[in-house]
């Protein structure tokens, strides 16, 4: 069937017209509600406070979110949102990374609010129709797609029963679909999901971009949280944001030169540092594997190692000879980093596409990690087929690589067999159960169904069903809130340790990445230096997410003194960089002290939001012990050297005489007693009390003693 055709079949529900309006100092000023259960459609205006309080991105979509849901409203209720924002710098071209949205929503994994931030041309676009935010509540009875169209100012609602709903195809058709013509294919951008987001809890939104060198339609994931899922619980095929044209200077910003200046040094570095720092534009972040793996971080075997033998077989000089070189792979327009590899003309070995050439995007480090070495999988070209499924299927490759290795260590513990599985053998390094595993994810059948649910719920499922030891899976399940690690070993990073179970939204590595700071280089030895950096990193970390920019280009490649500044860590010139461009953009002037500030209110606010919700307090914040330390005798032997001399110098333990068995339970205890004397020392830095809920007196000193804030709160004091 034509596109042509697909579109006759449409069915108009709604269609909602809008005077276009101009971009303000990087603000359009208003945001867009779209209800699908009574197709509603409105504007609604920005208020001075959004602004002051929540800047943009993340923190206007943990706004509207709070205001659109109660403390008790599920995941799959209708109320639940979907919320798209891109924040007040994202769309210029002028500074590498200034595409990004942040999306938000009730999480199915974790019950609580899950961000996630996506490249892709969506936010810029949704911004360019007019929109600093799109809300989308409510649930369709059947399949629709929400147009914005910021050519003619409409936005419609439509009924869309023929498209395919794997991502690969639909944002293909789509786009030739919406597109005016050939050249203006690179003004559509798609948000999709799959088959898998349908079936499973572990769905990812899919946001295209058109790659015009390549002539095809390329995709970046909001991958964390399930969000993809979300979406089509609410039954929407896709969203579909249209632009007029990409202008030079589409936000109307205060000062343009200041904004080229910084983004002329920053190309500079790209140009003249990056194949000796990290290689960003030949091998993107797969760059990080045999890294990871020489420091004993890269993730095997369900994190039981930090590093394998078959290193090789994964190694950056594998990936970028897999990646097509040579070609602008940037996921917004003007970024030099070009980080977003692909792999073009992969022939697909397995499942429902079998046979078909396609382009794969990535894989990243994360996927890397996850689908390979996780599994103990050192297959570059299983790694490519399973990341493009877990795409087109809308499958978060981190969740799915982090709980397949999960599942493959129950197998080798006989918590489950090939009667349990539906006679998968889920063994460590078997590839073809795992692709058939996603297939039947995919498919919503068999062990898929299971998998698809997250570690935790699959926790309890083996618990009640199966009658696995409860505190054995806890040690090894690797999530936290219900959300599954991302690819570090953490056991040797007291700080990283931190850095993944006391996030707001559970164990993503980009709220803070502390393992060299504190492992490699110890320049983070005291528990009060530890905190410190747990205090800075997620609130700068956090300033991303509110402006809509990437984090990559802040320390990917660093000034080629940057080793000789006072805080090498933080990349002091890039900071500035920051500030520069977002005065420039808005007007506003703000010094590195106001940066963490405007982060530190969207981030208590984050953590008042999971308390309003049940959670966020210090029993939210534990985790695993893998994480920590050896579960196993297995794992303490492996690496007895190193555990036998931590318990003798750090712990002052006399382990003469003692088995593993004895050393692996007096090392857990010190380990454990660490982690909790970390959590005082992070809550006192972060302004919280000892059950980890800001206090009055903080939240009044940030500004954010708003009233819902102060009610949810001060019981809790």
């Amino acid at each position: 069937m034509s596109v042509n055709e697909m579109k006759a079949k449409h069915k108009l529900l709604k269609e909602y017209s809008y005077k276009l309006g101009k971009i303000d100092k990087g603000y359009a000023n208003r945001t867009l509600y779209v209800n699908l259960s009574e197709n509603e459609i409105k504007e609604k205006p920005v208020t001075q406070l959004m602004k002051d309080k929540f800047i943009g991105g993340k923190g206007f979509g943990l706004k509207l979110l709070w205001d659109a849901t109660k403390p008790n409203t599920n995941w799959d209720d209708p109320e639940n949102e979907i919320i798209i924002s891109p924040g007040p710098v994202a769309g210029i071209t002028q500074y590498a990374g200034a595409g990004k949205s942040l999306v938000v929503s009730i999480s199915p994994l974790t019950n609580i609010v899950i961000d996630s931030n996506v490249g892709g041309y969506f936010g810029p676009f949704l911004k360019f129709a007019g929109f600093d935010a799109l809300e989308v509540q409510g649930k369709a009875k059947e399949d629709v797609i929400v147009v914005i169209d910021g050519r003619n100012g409409t936005i419609r609602i439509e009924e869309a029963p023929t498209e395919a709903i794997d991502s690969h195809i639909l944002a293909e058709q789509l786009t030739d679909m919406y597109a005016e013509s050939e050249a203006k294919k690179n003004l559509i951008s798609v948000v999709s999901a799959g088959m898998a987001a349908e079936n499973s809890q572990i769905g990812v939104l899919n946001f295209s971009f058109y790659d015009k060198k390549r002539k095809k339609v390329r995709l970046k994931q909001a991958g964390r949280g399930g969000i993809g899922s979300v979406l089509r619980n609410k039954k929407i095929k896709a969203l579909v944001a249209i632009a007029t044209k990409i202008e030079s200077d589409p936000n109307n910003v205060v000062d343009m030169k200041a904004i080229q200046e910084c983004g002329t040094r920053f190309n500079k570095e790209m140009r003249e540092l990056d194949d000796d720092q990290c290689r960003m534009r030949k091998e993107g972040t797969a760059h990080l594997v045999e890294i990871m793996n020489d420091y004993d971080l890269l993730p095997t075997k369900n994190f039981k190692y930090g590093s394998h033998k078959d290193i090789m077989n994964i190694h950056s000089s594998v990936w970028r000879s897999k990646f097509t070189q040579n070609i602008f792979d940037g996921c917004w327009i003007g970024c030099t980093m070009a980080c977003a590899k692909a792999v073009d003309d992969f022939e697909l070995q397995t499942g429902h596409y079998k046979g078909d050439k396609v382009i794969v995007d990535g894989p990243e480090y994360e996927t890397v990690g996850g689908l390979g070495s996780n599994c103990e999988i050192f297959d570059a070209d299983h790694i490519i087929e399973a990341n493009f499924y877990c795409d087109t299927y809308g499958i978060d490759t981190i969740s799915f690589g982090t709980l397949t290795a999960f599942l493959m260590e129950c197998y080798e513990n006989g918590i489950i067999d090939k009667e349990k599985t539906g006679g998968l053998d889920l063994s460590f390094g078997n590839k073809d159960a795992v692709m058939e595993l996603m297939h039947q994810m995919a498919r919503g059948e068999g062990f898929g169904l299971i998998a698809g649910l997250g570690i935790r719920k699959i926790k309890k499922y083996f618990v009640e069903n199966f009658g696995a030891d409860e505190k054995f899976l806890n040690d090894i399940g690797m999530e936290n809130k219900g959300l599954e690690y991302s690819q570090y070993v953490s056991k040797e990073s007291l700080a990283q340790q931190g850095g993944y179970a006391m996030t707001n939204k559970g164990p993503q590595h980009d709220e803070a990445w502390l393992i060299f700071m504190d492992m490699v280089n110890n320049q983070i030895p005291t528990f009060e230096d530890k905190a410190e950096a747990l205090h800075y990193f997620p609130m700068f970390r956090t300033w991303f997410g509110l402006m809509g920019l990437c984090k990559l280009p802040w320390n990917d490649v660093e000034p080629a003194d940057n080793a000789e500044t006072d805080e090498p860590a933080k990349v002091p010139e890039h900071v500035q960089n920051y500030l520069t461009v977002f005065g420039a953009v808005t007007g506003i002037k703000i010094d590195k002290e106001e940066m963490i500030r405007q982060s530190e209110r969207v981030y208590n606010f984050q953590r008042v939001f999971n308390i309003r919700r049940g959670y966020g307090l210090r029993k939210h914040d534990a985790q695993p012990y893998r994480a920590a330390g050896p579960v196993t005798m297995e794992e303490y032997e492996s690496r007895a050297d190193r555990y036998d001399k931590q318990l003798i110098e750090k712990f002052n333990e006399n382990i003469e005489g003692k088995s593993s068995i004895e050393k692996v339970a007096i090392l857990r205890k010190h380990k454990e007693g660490m982690y909790e004397q970390l959590l005082d020392s992070v809550y006192y830095r972060r302004g919280w009390n000892k059950n980890g809920v800001p206090k009055i007196e903080h939240l009044k000193d940030l500004g954010m003693d708003l009233p819902e804030v102060l009610e949810v709160v001060s019981p809790l004091q």
